[in-house]
This record gives C-alpha cells, structure tokens and sequence, in this order.
C-alpha cells in the first residue's frame, strides 16, 4: 500500500499506525533521509543541501533506496509507502519493481487536510522536534512542490481504481479509524497482511 498527502498532512503518524496494524513496514524515504543526515553517512551529505531547501531528492537515489529497503525480509509479507513514489517516474519505476516482484498494490490511501490546518501542524513539528528543514518558507516551498510535482500522481492512482480518499483533519484516533473503514470498505482489513503490499 501507500499513503500519500501534502507534507504534514499526518501521512507519519498514520503509516506507523497502519504498520502496526497490519505487522507490515512502514518505510519513509524521508525518514530515512534524515537518519542519513543526522549519522553525516555519504548520503547523508549527498542530500542534506537538497531536502534543507525543501527540495525532493533525485528520483535515480531515491528509487535505488526504496528497492534496497523493499528487498529486506521484513517487507516479504507486505509494507506501507510513506513519502514514496513522488513524480510520474518513481511510479512507472515503483509500477516495473512490484510487476517484477509479483506484488501489485492493492490501495493508494489520500488524506486530505485544509493547507491552514498543514501549516499549523508542520509549525508544532518544527517546535517540538526541533527540524530545520520546517521553516516556514521551506514549508511553503514543499507545499508547492507537492502540488506541481505529486498531485497529478493521485488523478493516475484514481484511474486504476486504488485511490482511497480519508479527511485527514482530527485527531491521530479519528483519522485511524477513517482509514481502517475505508480499507474495510475496499476488503482490505487486518486478516489480509498477505495481500497488503
């Protein structure tokens, strides 16, 4: 599955929890970017400049890192893409990797959330967490992005039939169940771990 959104529409907080649920990975490229920044690993460095000016990574970096993490064993019986793909490339790439693999995706879950309501929420990040890549410009930039680069992804997830649209305004409990309904309403509930990938 994968779970898309405009930065800071809660698609974090709710990947965790739909892992959880289901015993699958949740992996986010951009948590993993920033664990290679944070450690100064050579990717680290490679991308810091990129993802401090709100900036996406390269799509060749990007899809080679989503294919490593994919191959591990934890990801076997399924995993949740958070973050991933962004661009009309990284799709057809992700669309040849699952063919490849036999594992076609089986939901594509939107949330969706007023942009006031995202830039409240990536402020409280930036303030808790403590994130410099948060700056409210940096946030005004990735909105941007989102909207010229990653938006047209939905209109191709829709024409297969694999979007799921969820309000992503409540709280992290409120939107949890949205999704676990409309999963539901798709056949798609916790007893079906081997087909969530």
């Amino acid at each position: 599955m994968l779970i898309v959104g405009p930065p800071g529409s809660g698609k974090g907080t709710q990947a965790k929890r739909i892992g959880e649920t289901f015993g699958i990975p949740d992996v986010s490229t951009g948590d993993i970017f920033r664990h290679n920044i944070r450690t100064e690993t050579p990717l680290g460095v490679q991308v810091k400049a990129i993802v401090d000016a709100g900036d996406y990574v390269p799509d060749e970096l990007t899809n080679a890192i989503v294919t490593d993490r994919l191959m591990e064993d934890d990801a076997a019986n399924g995993f949740l893409l958070d973050g991933y793909p962004r661009t009309v490339d990284q799709v057809a790439y992700l669309d040849d990797l699952l063919e490849r693999d036999g594992r076609p995706l089986e939901a594509v879950i939107r949330l969706v959330a007023d942009q006031e309501e995202i830039i409240a929420r990536l402020t409280r990040r930036a303030e808790e967490q403590g994130r410099a890549d948060d700056s409210v410009d940096a946030i005004r930039h990735r909105q941007e992005v989102y909207s010229r680069e990653t938006a047209p992804l939905v209109e191709i997830y829709r024409d297969r039939g694999l979007l799921v649209d969820v309000d992503g305004v409540g709280t992290p409990d409120e939107v949890g169940d949205r999704i676990a309904d409309a999963l539901a309403s798709r056949g798609i509930g916790e007893a079906d771990v081997e087909a969530a990938s």
